[in-house]
């Protein structure tokens, strides 16, 4: 099995790595329809090989949507209960070092971050080891897809890796650019994330459609060209095309594992769209490119510098009377005061989940920043999501 923390290294290392076992592969790559689909597909989604490894992954799944809808919401009214046992107004906004101190030892709300944190583990390792298992078939398969179309593929195995990417987020084992199943892990566990709260499922990529479907029109109309930044496996960077069906779109990513799977992903959906291997602040295209440039909920997983970068060069690459629409969690001006269960849990989800720039970003001016690159900010935008932040820059001339 691969070694995951031997990944970690620069970007040709892991090229080298990935590309000796596909040079001992190549053969079983027998023709351009080389497709590893073993138990056929439930619409958009391939099934997994096995029944008993669907059936661990609806287990795990439903395991989060109970934990949701229930263990969460008795760590919640016992956090209340220990406000109230120190003479504390449960409605006060407590500063979250205090919050933290209060709570972080108490063994009920301990049990729910423990329940939370291995089931995640669980996910993760399910999934991980289905793929590692069968290394040989998927890295062939996904060989086999590089060069075909509808879209393009640019892998960048030589270029710098930036630090700040390669943390594990979410403790998905490699992260993101560490894994050469990156991709496949991540499509597969993500799913669970849209199970309960006020989702109900993305097994088709259900909230990634209605989001391309709620991104407003620039005034004049006119869209030829998009970007999708941090467009992770690319599945809001397809749907964008499934509604813009003319336009030229692009979705980029630091992880290249992640848009190759992507990219085998869209091919066999039948949508063209072309993903490149490149970095959010550096995006290579030329100025006042595109007519869209959007991200999905990538801010959060940035450094706040990083986030100011990205929202320059969403500035220098969009058109005159284009717009950047970067889709995320509230932050900034739109930011809730949420409750101390709630805080404890930003703090919980940064500590344990890795969420390693979450409190960066929950105090990141984020309209400010990009009011400051040079966006008007459109005060009668409405959210692509419900729930999450709403942030329309338009550029002016």
């Amino acid at each position: 099995m691969l070694n995951r923390r031997s990944l970690f290294a620069a970007g040709a290392a892991l090229s080298g790595l990935i590309g000796s076992v596909l040079n001992t592969r190549r053969a079983e790559a027998k023709a351009e329809s080389y497709d590893v689909e073993p138990r056929g597909s439930d619409g958009r989604l391939e099934r997994m090989p096995k029944l008993d490894l669907e059936s661990a992954h609806d287990f795990t799944s439903g395991f989060r949507t109970w934990h949701s809808r229930a263990v969460s919401r008795i760590a919640d009214s016992r956090v209340k209960d220990i406000l109230e046992l120190n003479g504390i107004d449960p409605d006060n906004d407590l500063p979250m070092r205090d919050v933290v101190k209060l709570i972080e030892n108490d063994p009920i709300v301990g049990m729910s971050g423990r329940l939370w944190i291995s089931n995640q583990q669980v996910t993760w390792k399910t999934i991980a080891d289905r793929f590692h298992a069968r290394a040989d078939e998927y890295l062939a398969e996904m060989e086999a897809y590089d060069n075909r179309g509808p879209g393009t593929l640019e892998l960048n195995p030589d270029m710098h890796i930036p630090d700040y990417t390669k943390h594990e987020i979410h403790i998905q084992p490699g992260g993101y650019v560490g894994d050469p199943f990156a991709g496949h892990i991540y499509h597969y566990g993500t799913n669970s994330f849209y199970n309960g709260g006020f989702f109900n499922g993305n097994n088709q990529d259900e909230i990634h459609i209605g989001a391309a479907n709620n991104l407003p029109l620039p005034e004049d109309g006119k869209v030829q060209r998009i970007l999708d930044i941090g467009c992770g496996v690319g599945q809001f960077t397809v749907a964008l095309k499934e509604r813009f069906p003319d336009a030229e779109v692009w979705g980029i990513d630091i992880g290249g594992p992640m848009i190759r799977y992507g990219h085998m992903r869209a091919i066999d959906v039948g949508v063209d769209v072309n993903f490149a291997q490149r970095l959010g602040e550096d995006t290579k295209f030329p100025d006042n490119h595109f007519d869209i440039v959007t991200s999905y909920i990538m801010h959060h997983e940035l450094p706040a510098e990083m986030s100011k970068a990205v929202f320059r060069e969403a500035y220098r690459v969009a058109r005159s009377g284009g717009y950047y629409y970067p889709i995320d969690f509230r932050s900034g001006r739109q930011a809730y005061r949420p409750s101390a269960y709630g805080k404890f849990r930003t703090w919980w989800d940064h500590r344990w989940n890795n969420e390693v720039w979450s409190a960066e970003f929950r105090s990141l001016a984020f309209e400010d920043e990009m009011e400051k690159v040079g966006f008007h900010l459109n005060p009668n935008a409405k959210a692509a999501i419900r729930g999450f932040g709403i942030r329309h820059g338009i550029k002016k001339a």
